[in-house]
Formats: structure tokens, C-alpha cells, sequence
């Protein structure tokens, strides 16, 4: 029973043992499937799930009050009493955690737009609900909208880009042997799982502080914070710098909260909860994109339909991330590809293009946690060469191949 819930999904598999064939799909034709409708945005509706998520987490965070209150010091003496009082703090945690991630999604949701038809109301929430999380909206919204204008360009893509085959200083594939590999990729599974734990908890913050996971094509130092870094262009600063100016100012009311109901509190009422949405937060990201079976292209190949269509939607914690997650991983591929609609229209948006795309849409509903595992263990580099790539694991195989592509020489 647990081995079939953590096995890979038969969409998975088909997919795998099926070679890829670059799509010949164009956005008009993707785009005349979809209802005019579905691009609307009702500013009411959108703050709705603003003030919704919001209040959720005021309650709960009024609810934990009790769990610290004097009152609650007098069942301190029954274990069974003690041991419901750890378990609430549990549940706190990770029901925080969630709605501190919806904060999030509805603020990416704010950075394209989809919100409100007004720009300063989706900038205004976007700024607020992220930099309660300490992310730097308008930096962040850059490299983001980046991102979505070149998702899976080897070159241009901003996040998660694939390291390649020499920046692990890997002899050609013709000539290396097992024991390269090994010695470039091999380690314990304790090793392993160290390190996804790593990447879960301080993912985002280190990509927001140095990069990480970003492209490689820019230099060293790179950084969401400064307003000259090579992420922004020119009229692109004083948003960074309102940004900067946003941070400092929610460490400055952190920082004066805490010397008020100590660092005890501070700690389990925001800090646990904040770490979990950085968890939640890089692994439906880094799920959305990397993945044995999807393909990157250098410039000769890409295009944005191809790029939008080099994702994956996932059933992500099932309903929570429905509610929650607001769509974000159930429909991310009609994301990419029509991002100008909100997030309560994408499940219909994506119902129209499922039509269109057919066996080039790609879902896989393995379990998330089996998939962030694969993922990290199957996708370690792609070719310095090959207009199409895909990723290869620690020997050096790729899981998927392309298709051959006919001759048109007579």
C-alpha cells in the first residue's frame, strides 16, 4: 500500500518511455480554444481571497495566543493535557505555514496583474503580503516576469536552470566512464536527503541573497537587493530600492515585536511557519520545472509556446493547494502560457487547452514528495550541446529521448 502511493504515475511513465517531439502548437491556436471571459479580473473577487487568507491567518495566530496564555499554565501538571498542547503547536505550524503560502501565491498572483484590473491595488497587496514574508516584491516580480518571458531557455530562463555537463567539469560523454559520474554526483542517501532538506528550508532565501539556482549568466554577487544588479534593468531601481525600504521596515516591527512577547514566541508564531512557506514555496516551484521527462532548449528551438508547455501541473496537496496554493501547481502550464488570467479562471483555461495540446499536456500525479525526490536525484545536468536537452542523473542517462525527426530531403 505505501510503496504504491509513493511509485511514479502511470502519466509519468507514458511519458518517460514516450520520445518527445517538439511541439508545432501555436499560441493562436491555444488562445481561440479559451472563452473572452476567463480573462476578466474582478478587483472585488481578488481581494476577496486576499482578506479571506488574511483573516484565516489572524485567527489562528489569536488562537496561539491561548496555547501561551497564563491561563493554560494550570493544566500544565496533566502529561495527556501537555501532550494536546504540543500537538495544537503542530497543527499551528503547519496550517500557518499554508496560509503564509497563500499570502505568497496571491502576492506572485499580484505581480502579474490578475489580482484587480487596477495596478497600484496588485502592487500594493503584492508589496505588503510579501515583504510580511520578507521577500522583495518588486525584485522579485522582476526576475519572475523574466522568467515567464523565457521559462526553459537554457540561456535566458531565470530559475532553476540546468547546470551543464562542463560546469561539473565532466569529461565529453563519449569518453567518461562510471566512476566519473560517481565521483562528480555519488553520496549517501543521508547525504542526499540533507541536502533536499537544505534546499526546502533556505531555497528561496538563498536564491534572494545570492542567486542560487538562478542563471548562471550573470556574475558573481548577483542579488534581488541591489538596485545595480544585473537581474533589473535601468528603470527598474527605485522599485528595488522601495523594496530594500519595505524589508528593513518589517525587520525594524519583527525585531520590536519580539523584544515585547520574547524571542520564544517570535520564534514558533512566525519563524517556523515563515521557514515552512520557504518549504512550500521552493518545492512547488522547483516541481513546476524540473523534471526528468521535460525538455530544455537552446535558442535555435525555443520558442515561448515551447517554453510555457516545459512544465508540469500537479495535483499538489490535493484540495489546499486548490484553496490555498490558488492553482498555482494544478494549472501552472495554462499559467505560462496566458498568465493575464486570473487564478480562479485557470482550471477552465486549462480544461479548453487540454483539448489542443492532447498528449503534449503534461500532468503527472505521482505523489509531490516521491517526485521531489526523483527529481532531485534524476535531473543533475543537461549537454553543453544539443539544441533540445534533457536532464541527466547521477550516470549520466537522460530518462527521455527525442523523437527522430523525418528527413524532408528527398
Amino acid at each position: 500500500m505505501l510503496s504504491s502511493a509513493f511509485a511514479d504515475s502511470p502519466e509519468y511513465i507514458t511519458r518517460k518511455d514516450t520520445p518527445f517531439m517538439p511541439s508545432k502548437i501555436t499560441w493562436n491556436e491555444l488562445h481561440s480554444s479559451l472563452p473572452k471571459h476567463i480573462f476578466r479580473r474582478s478587483t472585488v473577487k481578488g481581494v476577496s481571497y486576499v482578506v479571506r487568507d488574511v483573516t484565516l491567518a489572524i485567527v489562528l495566530y489569536r488562537l496561539a495566543w491561548f496555547l501561551e496564555s497564563p491561563a493554560t499554565v494550570f493544566f500544565e501538571p496533566s502529561n495527556f493535557l501537555r501532550l494536546v498542547k504540543y500537538v495544537l503547536w503542530l497543527f499551528y505550524f503547519n496550517s500557518q505555514g499554508i496560509l503564509f503560502t497563500s499570502w505568497w501565491c496571491l502576492a506572485h498572483e499580484a505581480s502579474h496583474g490578475t489580482l484587480s484590473s487596477f495596478a497600484l491595488v496588485n502592487d500594493a497587496v503584492g508589496f505588503v503580503l510579501h515583504t510580511f514574508l520578507l521577500v522583495p516584491y518588486f525584485s522579485w516580480k522582476s526576475s519572475h516576469l523574466s522568467h515567464h518571458a523565457s521559462t526553459a531557455s537554457v540561456e535566458r530562463d531565470e530559475n532553476y536552470v540546468p547546470r551543464t555537463r562542463s560546469s561539473f567539469a565532466l569529461p565529453p560523454e563519449d569518453r567518461a566512464n562510471v566512476a566519473d559520474y560517481r565521483e562528480a554526483f555519488e553520496e549517501t542517501p543521508m547525504c542526499t536527503t540533507f541536502r533536499i532538506v537544505a534546499m526546502q528550508i533556505f531555497g528561496l532565501i538563498f536564491y534572494l541573497l545570492f542567486n542560487r539556482e538562478g542563471s548562471p549568466r550573470h556574475p558573481p554577487g548577483t542579488n534581488h537587493f541591489s538596485p545595480y544588479s544585473s537581474l533589473f534593468k535601468p528603470h527598474e531601481r527605485s522599485g528595488v530600492v522601495m523594496s530594500d525600504i519595505g524589508l528593513v521596515f518589517m525587520v525594524y516591527l519583527l525585531y520590536q515585536w519580539t523584544k515585547q512577547v520574547g524571542f520564544g514566541h517570535f520564534f514558533r508564531s512566525y519563524c517556523v511557519p515563515y521557514l515552512l512557506t520557504n518549504h512550500w514555496i521552493v518545492m512547488l516551484t522547483y516541481l513546476q520545472h524540473t523534471d526528468p521527462t521535460v525538455p530544455y532548449y537552446r535558442r535555435s528551438q525555443w520558442t515561448f509556446v515551447r517554453g510555457a508547455l516545459a512544465s508540469v501541473d500537479r495535483p499538489f496537496l490535493g484540495w489546499i493547494g486548490r484553496v490555498f496554493f490558488h492553482n498555482v501547481s494544478h494549472n501552472h502550464i495554462s499559467h505560462h502560457l496566458f498568465s493575464a488570467i486570473p487564478f480562479y479562471n485557470q482550471p477552465l483555461a486549462t480544461a479548453c487547452i487540454k483539448k489542443i495540446l492532447r498528449k503534449e499536456y503534461n500532468y503527472d500525479s505521482t505523489n509531490s514528495f516521491r517526485a521531489l525526490y526523483r527529481s532531485f536525484t534524476e535531473c543533475e545536468f543537461v549537454e553543453d550541446r544539443s539544441d533540445i536537452v534533457f536532464y541527466k542523473n547521477r550516470s549520466g542517462h537522460a530518462n527521455r529521448v527525442l523523437a527522430s525527426i523525418p528527413s524532408t530531403s528527398s
